[in-house]
């Protein structure tokens, strides 16, 4: 072969080399979940959402969400292998509000923290599959569980890649290092709770306990005007038995101002 025939068949081979096409998942992706097993379950999942935005309504770094799609691999798109926990925070990002949570498009942060809430039809694979998939995947620190029927509460923190039971307090509480507030059980329900006890109102919730001050305030104002209208009728009670006994010395001609 000459060195023009052994230039030809290499331009050859090249042009028949393709460049290889760079294929970009989708990211822009609406959220796939199924309807909530009860309005109870819905119901929690709202609680829980509005506690929290209103204790955090001052911070901007963080992502709160419920019954939401989390994809976290592009190939899970079509195998339809993708999670939807009932409820989630992620921290250090944007908070905006969004269709689902895409992985590739949230530079690969996974939740922090995930509740799940348990059903009769669910609790076998919130216990096992998700809590493993949680574990070993998505190296949530934080996981929890409730159900809203029994009661049933319980929380893990990812130690050494394991999930280890949290250890609740007297209250029966856990404790979120992610949230840096407690979960627990508060007249059947899951709710937040601040370092020192305090329960995490909802903006409904603080509505009415600022009413319940207002009409408190106002009841007090009212029950002191009436002690100050109560002691002015006291002293104009005693004023006037004061001169009626100055009437009666007089009619008996006791000078009072005579001296013994």
């Amino acid at each position: 072969m000459t060195p023009s025939q052994s230039s030809d068949a290499t331009t050859e081979k090249t042009a028949q080399i393709e460049p290889e096409e760079i294929i970009i998942p989708p990211w822009d992706l609406w959220s796939d979940e199924p309807p909530l097993e009860s309005d109870r379950h819905r119901d929690q999942i709202e609680l829980l959402l509005a506690c929290l935005k209103w204790w955090w309504r001052e911070r901007t770094d963080f992502y709160a969400t419920g019954n939401l799609t989390i994809y976290f691999s592009p190939d899970h798109i079509t195998t339809r292998d993708f999670r939807g926990p009932d409820f989630f925070v992620v921290l250090g990002v944007e908070n905006r509000p969004r269709k689902s949570w895409v992985l590739w498009a949230e530079q690969g942060k996974y939740p922090n923290v995930i509740i799940e809430l348990l059903s009769d039809s669910t609790a076998k694979v919130d216990r096992g599959d998700k809590k493993t998939l949680y574990q070993d995947t998505f190296r949530t620190p934080e996981y929890f569980w409730f159900h809203p029927d029994t009661l049933e509460f319980q929380g893990f923190c990812l130690v050494r890649g394991e999930y280890q039971p949290l250890e609740s307090n007297q209250q029966g509480w856990l404790w979120s290092q992610q949230l840096q507030l407690f979960l627990g059980v508060h007249q059947s329900t899951l709710r937040f709770f601040s370092s020192e006890g305090q329960l995490v109102l909802t903006p409904a919730e603080r509505a009415e306990l600022a009413q319940q001050q207002a009409e408190a305030a106002q009841q007090q104002a009212e029950a002191a005007q009436q002690q100050v209208e109560l002691e002015r009728q006291q002293r104009e009670l005693a004023q006037q038995r004061v001169e009626e006994l100055l009437a009666k010395l007089k009619e008996l001609g006791i000078d009072s101002d005579t001296e013994n």
